[in-house]
C-alpha cells in the first residue's frame, strides 16, 4: 500500500478520537513545571482576610467575600440549625419535591430586600442567567448584551433561540446603534451592574433611557453590586436611585451573601413565568438548607450593620488611590474589584507567584476572561480587612511591581 495512503488513514483515525485535543493541551502543564500556575490553589481555612494555603498564611485579596460574612458566627449558626432541622439536601428539584418552607421564606425576604414584587432562588448564580435568559428569549426575540458581560450571560444567550447582539463596553452610542436595528421584535438588554474583572459600574441610567426609548426590557446582573453599592447595599440600581425602573435584577449568594446560589427578582407575573420555563431551575437539584439559611442570616446582618458597606467603601477609595500613586494601571474601577493591568499573560503569572511569596493571595485573569493583551491581577477587598492588612498588600505590590518593571 502507498505509504502516503497509510499516513492519511492514520491521520484520519487520530482526527476521529475526541480526546486527541486533550493530549495536545500543554499550556497549563508548562506553567506548572515553571512554578507559574496560579489556578486551583488549595486553601486550608475559611475565606477570611488572612487564609492558610500550603501551610502558609497569606492576606487574601482574591475573594468575593466583600462584607466578610462567610465565616461570621451568626451565619454559620443559621446554617447549622437548618441542617439539624432539614438535613443536608433536598433530594430533588424545586419544581417537584425540593421546595422547603425556608426557600419560600427566603424568596419573600429577597423580594423585600430588592424592593420587587417577587423573587425566585436557584442553585447557583450561573444557573440564574442560563435559566432566565433562555426562558424569556424566544426565536423571534433579541437579547442585547455588553461585550464584557459575564460568561453566564453569554451562555444563557446561546441556550436561547433568539438573536444575540453585542454592543461596545459601556458605550451608549453603540447600544443605540444596535437598538435602532431591532424594530418589531421583543428585546431584552442584559448588563452587569459591576463588571467582575474590571470593577467598573455600568452606565445604568444611560441604558435605562435607551431601553425605554426603544421599548426594550432591562435585566441587571448585580452579582458584584449587591452588598457593595447603594446606601443600604441594594446594589447598582439603588446606587443610581432607579430601583423601581429596572425590570429584572439577578443576584448571587457567593459574594456578599456568604453562601452559594442565586436569585432573580422582578414583577410577579414575570417571575411566575420563569418558574415554569427555566430549565436550569426545573431540572436542577434544589439549593440545600444550609445555603438558604446562611443567605437569610446574611441579609439580616446587612440590614443591621450598614457600617460594613461604609467600611468597604473606605477601603475601595484607599486602595484605588494607593495603587494609582504607586504608578499601577487600574483601569476605570470604582468598586472593591481593583485590577492591576499588566497586559502580558506571562507577567501576570509571574506576578501572582511573586505576590504569593510575599504573603499575598491575588488572582490572575487572562483571555478569555479579559480581552487579549489585557492580562491583569485581580484584587478584591473585604470590609473586614484591617489597615495593617492593606498596608502589607501595598508593600508587596510595590516590591513586586518594581521587580517586574511595572512601576
Amino acid at each position: 500500500m502507498d505509504s502516503r495512503l497509510v499516513q492519511n488513514k492514520q491521520m484520519a483515525v487520530k482526527k476521529e478520537d475526541l480526546f486527541e485535543k486533550c493530549l495536545h493541551f500543554n499550556k497549563a502543564r508548562e506553567l506548572m513545571e515553571l512554578g507559574l500556575y496560579p489556578y486551583f490553589r488549595v486553601i486550608e481555612s475559611a475565606q477570611d482576610p488572612v487564609v492558610c494555603s500550603n501551610g502558609k498564611k497569606m492576606i487574601m485579596v482574591g475573594s468575593n467575600n466583600y462584607l466578610g460574612l462567610t465565616n461570621d458566627p451568626r451565619v454559620k449558626e443559621a446554617a447549622i440549625k437548618a441542617i439539624e432541622k432539614y438535613g443536608t439536601g433536598c433530594a430533588g428539584s424545586r419544581f417537584l419535591n425540593g421546595t422547603l418552607e425556608i426557600h419560600v421564606e427566603l424568596e419573600e425576604k429577597l423580594a423585600r430586600f430588592m424592593r420587587k414584587e417577587a423573587a425566585m432562588v436557584f442553585s447557583t448564580g450561573f444557573q440564574v442567567n442560563l435559566g432566565v435568559i433562555s426562558a424569556l428569549i424566544g426565536k423571534n426575540d433579541i437579547v442585547i448584551i455588553d461585550k464584557l458581560d459575564h460568561a453566564s450571560i453569554i451562555d444563557g444567550c446561546r441556550l436561547s433561540y433568539g438573536e444575540i447582539k453585542k454592543f461596545r463596553h459601556n458605550d451608549m452610542d453603540d447600544l443605540e446603534r444596535v437598538l435602532k436595528n431591532c424594530n418589531g421584535k421583543g428585546k431584552l438588554i442584559v448588563v452587569d451592574g459591576v463588571f467582575s474583572m474590571e470593577g467598573d459600574i455600568v452606565d445604568l441610567p444611560g441604558v435605562l433611557e435607551l431601553a425605554r426609548q426603544y421599548k426594550a426590557r432591562l435585566m441587571v446582573d448585580d452579582a458584584h453590586g449587591i452588598g457593595v453599592l447603594g446606601e443600604t447595599g441594594r446594589g447598582t440600581c439603588e446606587h443610581f436611585g432607579i430601583e423601581k425602573d429596572i425590570d429584572l435584577v439577578m443576584g448571587t449568594y457567593s459574594k456578599s451573601l456568604a453562601s452559594i446560589g442565586g436569585f432573580i427578582a422582578g414583577d410577579e407575573e414575570v417571575v411566575h413565568f420563569i418558574k415554569h420555563f427555566a430549565r436550569s431551575l426545573i431540572f436542577s437539584a434544589s439549593p440545600p438548607p444550609a445555603s438558604v439559611a446562611a443567605v437569610s442570616a446574611a441579609l439580616d446582618i446587612i440590614d443591621e450593620e450598614p457600617e460594613r458597606i461604609q467600611r468597604l467603601s473606605q477601603i475601595t477609595t484607599k486602595m484605588l488611590r494607593a495603587f494609582k500613586e504607586l504608578g499601577f494601571e487600574v483601569g476605570p474601577s470604582q468598586t472593591p474589584i481593583i485590577p492591576i493591568i499588566v497586559k502580558e499573560d506571562t507577567i501576570a503569572f509571574r506576578m501572582a507567584m511573586m505576590l504569593q511569596d510575599e504573603g499575598v493571595f491575588a488572582n490572575v485573569a487572562v483571555s478569555p476572561a479579559v480581552p487579549n493583551g489585557k492580562a491583569l491581577i485581580r484584587t478584591s477587598y473585604m470590609a473586614t480587612h484591617t489597615d495593617e492588612h492593606l498596608e502589607t498588600v501595598l508593600k508587596a505590590f510595590k516590591k513586586v511591581g518594581h521587580s517586574l518593571g511595572l512601576i
